[in-house]
């Protein structure tokens, strides 16, 4: 299972995003690599106006305002 997290420095919402992603991370073990969409011209674009995005296997499970329920049951479905 590959997490893949889209954020930026200095966003607050994208810190908020973090935490949450930390508490779902106590219940359920997983590697995350994060990914500043502002090192890339091509994510930035994509993901500028839906940060945070939290993205499993290639497919986004939650974006914006992250929820711990959402995230959890996102991360946890096959």
């Amino acid at each position: 299972m590959e997490i893949i997290y889209y954020g930026r420095p200095n966003c607050e919402l994208c810190e908020e995003g973090i935490r949450t992603l930390n508490l779902v991370r106590e219940d359920i073990p997983f590697e995350m690599t994060e990914v500043n969409i502002e090192e890339d011209d091509a994510i930035h674009e994509k993901y500028m106006l839906m940060i945070p995005v939290v993205e499993k296997d290639g497919q986004i499970i939650q974006y914006g305002a992250l929820d711990y329920v959402t995230l959890l049951e996102g991360i946890r479905s096959k």
